[in-house]
């Protein structure tokens, strides 16, 4: 027989984690439909691309750092867009092992495209707040980012 605890039980449903991860989960799934339908790309290959597009020229790392990607996701999906034509890849000038990437003509193009698909899903995800709720709620998103990075401890592997 379990003890029953005086203790009340937490509600995972109400923790901020499992709500950012919830609507995270949500709009990634919409995002890849929308991402695929308008321009053929994936979700990891549409951030790529965005983030090429607006911090270009990047390496591999700064690339995974800008997209939120893991290493090896950014580096799939850079090889993705260079096989595709939208990425150019060139040996990093500082780094005989690294490599920048940047824009082709045709992936600033699709880079375009992207973008605006990227505000139509902010826009539809922001649509049921107020104008005034959503300054809102990316003045309250920049001091809880601002916060959890100053707070955060390094990661260590075990």
């Amino acid at each position: 027989m379990a003890s029953k605890s005086s203790k009340p039980k937490p509600d995972l449903e109400r923790a901020l984690s499992y709500r950012l991860h919830l609507l995270h989960k949500l709009t990634d799934q919409e995002s890849q439909r929308a991402y695929l339908a308008g321009s053929g790309l994936s979700l990891s290959d549409s951030r790529c691309l965005g983030a090429v597009g607006a911090f270009e020229p990047l390496s591999v790392n700064d690339l995974a750092r800008r997209a939120l990607l893991d290493k090896a996701q950014a580096s799939r999906a850079a090889q993705s867009l260079v096989g595709m034509g939208l990425l150019l890849k060139e040996d990093c000038p500082n780094d005989g092992r690294g490599v920048v990437l940047t824009l082709s003509d045709k992936g600033r193009t699709a880079w375009r495209r992207t973008m605006s698909l990227i505000q139509q899903r902010n826009q539809g995800i922001f649509g049921c707040l107020s104008e005034p709720e959503q300054a809102q709620l990316s003045t309250m998103f920049d001091r809880l980012i601002a916060h959890a990075r100053e707070t955060a401890a390094p990661l260590t592997k075990p």
